[in-house]
Parts: C-alpha cells; structure tokens; sequence
C-alpha cells in the first residue's frame, strides 16, 4: 500500500511532462504542416525517374 505513495505522485509528474512537451510542440508549429514531409520523401528534388528497364530476352 505504501508503494502506492510513491507511484501515484511519479504517475501525475510523468503526465504532466507529456502533457507539457504536447503543449509546447503545438504552440512552436511542430504540427502545422504534417502532408508535406511525407512527400518529400517520395519526391525527392520533383522529378521522377522511371524504373530501370529490363534486358531483353532473346
């Protein structure tokens, strides 16, 4: 029962901390723009480049 004291008050901090890290994240634009990242990554400087071809069997 006395290891409750100790969890509860260590629970409430850790809340508080992810709960402070969400509010700060949203107030500095971390979210603001989350579409353009993701394809970034699939087009890298605007040019696609088409898959190399095969050779051809004969």
């Amino acid at each position: 029962m006395s290891v409750l004291f100790l969890l509860v008050p260590l629970a409430i901090l850790l809340v508080a901390i992810f709960v402070g890290a969400y509010v700060w994240s949203t107030r500095t634009g971390q979210f603001d723009d989350l579409t353009t990242p993701a394809m970034r990554a699939v087009h890298d400087d605007g040019t696609v480049t088409p898959p190399p071809r095969p050779p051809e069997a004969r």
